[in-house]
């Protein structure tokens, strides 16, 4: 993962034609009794979050970024840390499949 995008920003996806925006990076998952991870989650835009249709994707399933999110001092931190933590600890957890998770 070269870039992390801030939360509030707006991608659309890969084969999508609705707008999402980003509320969680770093989102795991359990999908099969297994714990999966995934760099984003989002709800639909502009109709906002609701629990049974929270989507669950990966930098390579981004088209196009339309928004990025605020960034401060704060964000430049999250970034650098959970760039660390994705080469330490977050190796050990499998990285989840966007499809996987459109299907439930």
């Amino acid at each position: 993962m070269e870039k992390v995008l801030p939360m509030g920003s707006i991608v659309y996806l890969k084969g999508g034609n609705q707008k999402v925006m980003i509320l969680n990076r770093g989102p795991q998952v359990e999908i099969k009794n297994q714990r999966q991870l995934f760099d984003y989650s989002a709800a639909v835009y502009p109709m906002g979050l609701s629990p049974e249709k929270i989507i669950y994707f990966n930098s390579k399933n981004i088209d196009k970024v339309l928004f990025e999110g605020f960034s401060d001092e704060e964000e430049v931190r999250f970034q650098e840390l959970y760039k660390k933590w994705l080469d330490t600890e977050g190796k050990n957890v499998e990285k989840g499949n966007i499809e996987q998770t459109l299907k439930n």
